[in-house]
């Protein structure tokens, strides 16, 4: 398997043609905010290539400073799905990042089969090498369990790490009303907007999801 690189109009139709059918649009972030990281040089889109034929994709995160890089986003082009392909794209970032982290939303809903889903999908990042971290954290409104696949042993590091992404890029102001990492035991997770404009620039909340 091959991971390509995309370019800023590869990405468009990607997001265009499979990213706003696979997730919800409280889900997925803006593509406007996308485009305005991969041109500060800190976003990756990737399109995942087997035999010639793409077969999923990702989105990734980089942080400003260390090993690693945020999943925001990784998926199986339809019509591919249920083949293991999840697994191997998941095996070709880790040896590419060398660490892998992201959030996956906590099982936490009054909706039963939306709990099973959440669980599920937790799951599936643990058989593929991830680890659940010693925090939770909160963004936008959403609570999330936080993962890690990599050498690093402390979570206060990875938390670190996780934490840099977002000031890299969200003001202070936006840090401290949005962006609940960690969210410590007890605290109420603040509501708050999927997405927002600030200064004409779009700030979106990441998220890992398969």
């Amino acid at each position: 398997m091959e991971l390509k690189l995309l370019n800023k109009l590869e990405l468009e139709d990607l997001y265009n043609n499979e990213m706003t059918g696979d997730f919800p649009r409280s889900e997925l972030k803006p593509l406007k905010a996308m485009l305005a990281l991969m041109d500060r040089g800190c976003y990756h889109a990737l399109l995942a290539v087997e035999d010639g034929e793409a077969v999923g994709y990702a989105m990734l995160w980089l942080p400003p400073e260390g090993e690693g890089a945020l999943l925001e986003y990784l998926g199986v082009l339809r019509g591919r799905r249920s083949g293991g392909l999840g697994s191997r794209v998941l095996a070709c970032l880790a040896e590419r990042y060398g660490a892998l982290f992201g959030e996956a939303e906590a099982p936490s809903s009054s909706d039963a089969a939306e709990n099973d889903l959440r669980s599920r999908r937790i799951g599936f990042y643990e058989r593929n090498g991830f680890r659940l971290l010693d925090y939770d954290c909160a963004l936008f409104g959403v609570h999330f369990k936080c993962l890690y696949r990599g050498p690093q042993a402390d979570d206060r590091k990875v938390e670190a790490l996780h934490r840099s992404v977002y000031a890299s890029y969200f003001t202070p102001e936006h840090m401290a009303r949005y962006i609940q990492l960690p969210l410590h035991e007890g605290e109420a997770i603040r509501p708050a907007p999927a997405w927002l404009e600030e200064d004409g620039e779009d700030q979106a909340k990441g998220k890992a999801r398969t």
